[in-house]
């Protein structure tokens, strides 16, 4: 498969997503049924950060590495867009419990960021 046809399926999951997720947030009453409303606007945002965290991404290296496309772009990208959408995803969760503070934001970027150090010290070629 192309490079292009890899990000055409990212971009249509992304705002197949995205329209997921305008949809939670209009019909779904977390009073009602709290469980159901936010797991599905957790589970719908994951889905539609890590596909344009990607697509970003791979754009973002295409352009840094003088327009060579590879295909440990769409992995790296891939790998990081699921990162920053758990840095996204675990900020809001510690504002809803109510215990987000600067100092626990910088933590939970600095977990990623040591996780994303592993991988990177594991892929060959560097």
């Amino acid at each position: 498969m192309t490079h292009h046809k890899y990000l055409s399926i990212i971009g249509v999951a992304g705002v197949v997503s995205w329209i997921a997720w305008i949809v939670v947030l209009n019909k779904l009453d977390p009073t009602q049924s709290p469980v159901l409303a936010l797991g599905l606007f957790y589970l719908s945002l994951f889905f539609a950060l890590t596909c344009t965290f990607t697509v970003l991404g791979f754009y973002f290296r295409v352009w840094l590495n003088k327009n060579e496309i590879y295909y440990n772009h769409i992995h790296t990208a891939f790998r990081q867009g699921i990162l920053l959408t758990v840095i996204a995803l675990g900020c809001l969760t510690f504002l809803l419990l109510g215990v987000l503070t600067w100092w626990s934001g910088i933590m939970l970027i600095g977990v990623v960021t040591l996780v994303e150090f592993y991988f990177t010290a594991r892929e060959p070629g560097i």
